[in-house]
């Protein structure tokens, strides 16, 4: 396969698993969420508290506020950038409005609560574990919902705030103006929506984390075996990994060993472990999790380093 048609081919699984998850994302949204009037953060959070307090269709609310936030970060972040952005944003845009449409509705015109009344939490806690998983699958695959990703974005780019504190710090104030809103009923009442909209927050976070950290979690395998040869040039060429050699010494046995480290994502383990047995199987192999690899085919290491010491260093590397 050529560069060219390898590069058409991931760009259109992320296409594939950005529109999966925009579909998980607007299953939860209208049949856990909607119909309990249950608040969330983002600009689709903003947007439901609009719809609960004025029945504006959320869809509308969601599209201006994106189109808005977008005619800014395109001048910032550039079109590029913001491809699969953009796409996302029209695409949930008809998926919300298309599932509002299918949603069955009592004869008020509400929608109908399919876990039954009284049920506000146990429907919080499903819907936002299937929201999170959804964005993370999203972000997986280099895509994003908009909204408040944009302003995080844009902020991240010119002060030193990581995205992550930019986004609690906008959820907060998005759930927090349920507060002021007099037609969600007296004090008691809004207090009680905002309380729920920060169960929401955490727990979507907490799934939107737990999905990305599995999905890159990492391994590192130790293999001792005489036939340290062929594992190494097998890994190297069938899964074209890297594969470091270290020098071993056998305390008991007095004898010297070369010993193959290799750091790899979970999901390849278990073609690494195919491939040493069909080789050696009486290799001693250890195989441990890694908190996190960077560098090159892993993740970027995503820290700032300040100015005065990035310029002190290149003066030295000139020196």
């Amino acid at each position: 396969m050529t560069l060219e048609r390898q590069y058409l081919w991931r760009e259109a699984k992320d296409y594939i698993f950005i529109t999966l998850g925009l579909l998980l994302y607007t299953f939860a949204w209208t049949v856990f969420l909607l119909p309990y009037e249950i608040v969330t953060g983002g600009v689709t959070g903003m947007s439901a508290i609009i719809f609960y307090a004025t029945k504006f269709p959320i869809e509308n609310t969601y599209l201006f506020i994106n189109i808005a936030l977008l005619g800014v970060a395109l001048k910032i972040l550039g079109f590029r950038f913001m491809m699969k952005t953009i796409y996302a944003i029209i695409a949930l845009y008809f998926m919300l409005k298309f599932a509002q449409m299918l949603m069955p509705k009592d004869e008020t015109g509400h929608f109908i609560r399919i876990l039954g009344e009284n049920q506000n939490f146990m429907s919080l806690i499903i819907g936002c574990c299937l929201t999170g998983t959804s964005l993370a699958i999203v972000f997986l695959n280099n895509g994003s919902t908009g909204g408040t990703d944009i302003i995080a974005a844009c902020v991240n780019k010119y002060h030193n705030f990581s995205i992550g504190q930019v986004l609690i710090l906008v959820d907060f104030l998005i759930i927090g103006s349920c507060f002021f809103f007099p037609q969600f009923g007296q004090i008691f009442e809004r207090a009680h929506k905002v309380v729920f909209g920060f169960c929401t927050m955490v727990i979507e976070n907490f799934m939107l984390d737990y999905v990305m950290n599995r999905r890159r979690e990492s391994v590192q395998f130790m293999i001792f075996s005489k036939k340290y040869q062929e594992i190494a040039n097998a890994i190297g060429t069938e899964m074209d990994h890297g594969v470091t050699i270290l020098d071993g010494h056998g305390w008991y046995t007095g004898q010297e060993m070369k010993v193959l480290c290799i750091l790899a994502k979970k999901n390849e383990s278990v073609n690494i472990f195919r491939l040493i047995k069909m080789i050696d199987p009486n290799a001693f192999v250890s195989q441990s999790s890694v908190i996190g690899v960077y560098g090159e085919g892993f993740d970027e290491m995503k820290v700032k380093v300040p100015k005065q010491y990035e310029n002190s260093f290149r003066d030295e590397q000139q020196e």
